[in-house]
């Protein structure tokens, strides 16, 4: 396990820990969906109803959950998911997360919305990193992080396609927060109620270069958001432009944000190296079909053509295993270890990504499979809605 003296055994321990020591309009911009919270509360039951029918009398006492991405060996078959903003949950946070990843064996996804900027995180945490590309309406800026990217050594590149528009996050609003995130008349007594946070995070950040803003901005996109309070999308993205990307781009291309089998197949016809089937964590569309219940019909359509992954509502290692059992070629993990990082920096991380595979590793043991690849649907009972 890490070296953090944490009293927490699960996600959902790291969770509470995070919950108390985060401002609620934080806390919540991380934790929640969006408008009635449907698709977030989907997301979880379609996980829940998957049961496994363990094979008895199978050796696994070498069992190891190691995988690959991308004919590169992994710890496990897990990746550290893009999560905007992880800078405001503890001080350089973004870094601390690539760090936990590396220690942990596995890749760790920088977010266009990071509050650090994608040069410190590649000069300072070391591990596999792989880049997550938001496009602007003004292609021109997306296409300079790229080649950025390129510079500080990215290993892949993973575009998210999901997010046409801003979603409607009410609970932002009764939150006052918002990105950049101010201190406010609004939220100033939740700050004031959560003063290790403040001081531990924030006001370092005043102190060192002012108010913490989305560093792998360009500066024309950063005034307009200090203004607008409101990341720009990109409401005319086309597969014309993914083919761009993939012209641009030599590494492993992903593709983030896909629920549907013909999606993922023109993906592979734009020369994308993977999918990622997700529905934003249940942030975007609250109608949208959980990921769990999409996963089979895109690994039909493209799954022995390409890497397919998953991500939505994996808080523990046996979830994991339920995805790896469908066919996903691995899983990405974007709360649990966010709460690990709230909890304590790197090493609440670290902790969060431990308790994972452990909890991966004894699920393994239970279920008769000595080795990931091993998973096979028949392993799995679904219970009737």
């Amino acid at each position: 396990m890490s070296g953090s003296g944490l009293k927490a055994y699960n996600v959902a321990d790291l969770r509470r820990l995070a919950r108390r020591k985060l401002p609620r309009g934080l806390f919540e911009y991380v934790d929640r969906g969006t408008e009635d919270e449907h698709a977030l509360r989907a997301m979880t039951r379609a996980i829940e109803r998957l049961k496994f029918q363990p094979q008895v009398l199978v050796d696994v006492s070498a069992r190891s959950a190691q995988s690959d991405f991308f004919g590169i060996p992994t710890q496990m078959p897990v990746a550290v998911a893009p999560t905007g903003a992880a800078g405001l949950l503890w001080h350089d946070g973004e870094i601390a997360l690539a760090r936990a990843a590396h220690r942990a064996g596995i890749p760790f996804t920088l977010s266009t919305a990071s509050i650090i900027s994608m040069e410190r995180v590649a000069a300072e945490a070391g591990g596999r990193l792989w880049f997550q590309l938001y496009m602007w309406p003004e292609r021109e800026h997306s296409l300079e992080l790229i080649e950025r990217a390129k510079r500080c050594g990215f290993e892949a590149l993973m575009i998210t396609v999901d997010t046409p528009t801003a979603p409607n996050r009410e609970y932002n609003k009764h939150n006052g927060f918002s990105l950049p995130m101010r201190i406010s008349a609004q939220n100033a007594w939740d700050v004031a109620l959560h003063p290790g946070w403040f001081f531990k995070v924030f006001a370092r950040y005043l102190l060192r270069s002012g108010v913490p803003t989305l560093e792998n901005y360009p500066s024309q996109l950063r005034q307009r958001l200090n203004e607008s309070h409101t990341p720009p999308k990109c409401d005319s993205l086309s597969w014309a432009d993914l083919r761009e990307l993939r012209r641009r781009w030599s590494g492993p291309l992903m593709v983030k944000g896909i629920l549907r089998p013909d999606d993922a197949q023109k993906a592979h016809e734009c020369g994308a190296d993977a999918v990622v089937v997700s529905n934003h964590g249940g942030r975007n569309l609250d109608s949208s079909v959980p990921p769990m219940n999409a996963l089979p019909r895109v690994l039909e359509q493209v799954g022995h053509r390409m890497s397919v992954m998953v991500d939505g509502g994996f808080n523990r290692g046996g979830d994991i295993a339920k995805a790896l059992a469908l066919g996903a070629r691995g899983v990405l993990v974007g709360r649990a270890p966010l709460w690990g990082l709230a909890s304590d920096g790197e090493a609440g991380a670290t902790l969060a990504l431990d308790i994972l595979r452990e909890e991966l590793e004894r699920v393994m043991a239970f279920t008769g499979v000595p080795n990931v690849s091993a998973y096979n649907p028949q392993l799995l009972h679904a219970l009737a809605d």
